[in-house]
């Protein structure tokens, strides 16, 4: 499987909230910078499935939608908006923010991760 594709099988799962399946797809010694509206964090494997798991107890259903996908080598830039469908209201798709993502693959997982996101 090619890095781009690796990427785009990532977006199309429950990764970002099951964190079962997202350790399918993590580096153990993955890292992710990422600059939020809220300021920046360093994210490690253990408070990446972490952050899965607090996705799930909000969210029954996340969807992403990627608009761009640039492959180079071991390098995958993704630009995407993502949608999740609230506990409270389950019926109604509500766009959570949009991202761009520079992934750096590793052993055929995703290994470094240079984030920025905008709240919708």
């Amino acid at each position: 499987m090619s890095a781009k594709e690796i990427v785009q099988k990532f977006y199309k799962s429950d990764a970002l909230i099951d964190s079962e399946v997202m350790k399918d797809f993590l580096h153990p010694e993955v890292i992710v910078e990422w600059n939020s509206s809220k300021g920046f964090v360093q994210l490690n494997y253990e408070s990446l499935l972490h952050l899965a798991n607090d996705l799930s107890k909000a969210y029954v259903r996340s969807k992403v939608r990627i608009s761009h996908i640039i492959a180079e080598k071991d390098l995958i830039s993704v630009r995407y908006s993502h949608f999740v469908k609230t506990i409270e209201n389950p019926r109604e798709e509500m766009l959570l923010a949009h991202f761009i993502t520079i992934w750096q693959i590793k052993d055929n997982k995703l290994f470094r991760g240079y984030q920025m996101s905008q709240l919708s």
